[in-house]
């Protein structure tokens, strides 16, 4: 760990000694798994705090850990970067099926379309989201693709919307 990441670290253990369940180092990359009800708190604590600057959201991710032997089963990832420190933090959240996280859209909006895509694939839902709905799958589309009990089996999926409706003449192609 360097000393960035041991003061941002530190600074996070200091200001919400309950919020942090575990810390794991990983090839010099830091992971700080977080209490989900704390995830929109700790996430402003290191875009405003002056020293740390994480302002910029890079990546927000869901995991399905089914078949790993861990609990809960998902975990939702936050990829932090300060472009004053340039060092990259993650954070994560766990929770089971069917439970919430809180949405962090109202600390990064870049976390929108993030949030929906895990949404969309992984089934968590973020819980105060300004617009929460599938970003890449139709409305109808049941299941979540992304996840490890998702049947593999291949059936053409039927789908309630037609690009072809939309579709127009090409560069040097005519119409008709």
């Amino acid at each position: 760990m360097n000393p960035i990441q041991a003061r941002t670290l530190e600074k996070v253990a200091r200001e919400f000694p309950d919020a942090i369940l575990e810390v794991e180092e990983f090839r010099g990359q830091v992971t700080i798994r977080v209490r989900k009800e704390r995830i929109r708190e700790v996430c402003r604590f290191l875009r405003d705090d002056p020293e740390l600057e994480y302002k910029l959201l890079s990546d927000l991710c869901g995991v399905d850990y089914w078949g790993m032997g861990l609990k809960p089963r998902f975990g939702v990832i936050y990829n932090l970067y300060s472009l004053k420190t340039y060092q990259r933090i993650f954070l994560e959240v766990r929770v089971e099926e069917g439970e919430g996280v809180p949405s962090v859209t109202s600390v990064f909006a870049t976390a929108n379309f993030h949030e929906r895509e895990v949404y969309d694939l992984f089934g968590i839902p973020f819980e105060g989201h300004p617009d929460l709905r599938r970003i890449l799958l139709p409305e109808d589309w049941e299941g979540h693709p992304l996840r490890k009990d998702y049947p593999l089996g291949y059936e053409p999926p039927e789908f309630s919307f037609s690009f072809r409706t939309f579709r127009e003449p090409g560069v040097g192609q005519e119409e008709g």
